[in-house]
């Protein structure tokens, strides 16, 4: 008979599961379980990368391949030791969300059934102003994870010229994310502002590669810098965070030198551990130093006093934000009358 429950041990709590026999990705054979270890295995890691985040679970209570939702608003009957902070969505209200204090939380989201960590890049200190620029390369059909590691390295030289210091993961998809600590003194408006401009300026570097065009029909066989990530309430997963994927991926810290020598399936739950221990965590030191968005900030005023580029579309959820372009589709507006 299957055990009805089971406790996994993180950083001195321990931790109920439920179910832990239950399939949560039933392709790769995963138990509940199994997933539990994988992230007590690598908690230092994901603590790092979750430490004070209001985080999105990506929930499948019943597995990979069930009905699925995300979970932006705290559960009631939270344990008391899981704790919340509050945030502000884009339309203005806010609410409470899980907050990431101790690696037993990512345990607990395991019993939730998640199978997806989505943190902001704030702190719970500060939820309006950004610690993190993260910086999205997302193929496009007819692209592949060649590319991205093609546009990555671009990318990371134009931080080299601005003073920045990326670290690059994999999505656990086919894209790579490139994050960089900030100095939380800018709002989220004023940090999308940055991430356009240095899309804006790897797409005049290599418009062959890269591409900021927000409307797909206009993007081509290139890598989009998917700006809009950088929007208030819109998150990336979380470094160490297992994906929605059959095989079990994991968005896995790398060093650069390691780009060229990888690929997204190299990292699953079973293989990240012993990798990890061997490796060690690419991300260690991430936190060593804060950088300021003053340079990138002069190049999108450059891009709007001399290039007359403006705003770049919002996602259709948001209200209406000021300076922004309409949201018009290209191939539609082209048939809306004067």
């Amino acid at each position: 008979m299957a055990s009805s429950e089971a406790h996994v041990d993180v950083a001195g709590r321990s931790v109920r599961i439920s179910s832990p026999d239950k399939l949560s990705y039933p392709e790769a054979g995963i138990t509940k379980l199994d997933l539990a270890t994988y992230y007590a295995s690598v908690a230092e890691g994901v603590f790092r990368a979750l430490a004070g985040r209001p985080v999105a679970l990506n929930r499948f209570p019943d597995g990979l391949g069930g009905a699925s939702f995300y979970m932006k608003h705290a559960p009631k009957g939270l344990p008391d030791w899981v704790q919340t902070v509050r945030v502000t969505f884009p339309s203005g209200r806010t609410g409470d969300e899980v907050c990431v204090t101790e690696a037993a939380t990512v345990v607990w989201a395991v019993q939730m059934g998640a199978l997806e960590l989505h943190p902001w890049p704030v702190r719970r200190s500060d939820t309006d102003h950004p610690d993190e620029l993260r910086i999205d390369l997302d193929p496009q059909p007819g692209t592949g994870f060649a590319q991205a590691v093609e546009a990555a390295g671009e990318a990371k030289a134009l931080c080299d010229e601005v003073g920045l210091t990326p670290y690059v993961k994999t999505s656990g998809g086919r894209g790579l994310h490139l994050l960089v600590r900030l100095e939380p003194r800018w709002t989220f408006v004023e940090a999308r502002r940055a991430v356009i401009a240095f899309a804006r300026e790897l797409e005049r570097r290599r418009p062959d590669l890269v591409t900021t065009s927000w409307w797909k029909e206009e993007r081509g066989e290139r890598i989009f810098v998917d700006f809009n990530q950088m929007a208030r309430d819109r998150m990336l997963a979380a470094a160490y965070s297992t994906r929605a994927h059959p095989t079990a991926t994991v968005s896995m810290p790398v060093r650069w030198t390691e780009l060229s020598d990888i690929a997204p399936e190299d990292f699953t739950v079973r293989t990240v551990p012993p990798l990890l221990a061997e490796r060690g965590d690419a991300h260690a030191d991430i936190d060593a130093a804060a950088f300021t968005l003053d340079a990138l900030l002069e190049m999108a005023e450059v891009d709007e006093r001399d290039r007359g580029l403006g705003d770049m579309p919002y996602p259709p959820d948001f209200p209406k934000m000021p300076g922004e372009p309409k949201r018009v589709q290209p191939s539609k507006a082209r048939h809306v009358p004067e």
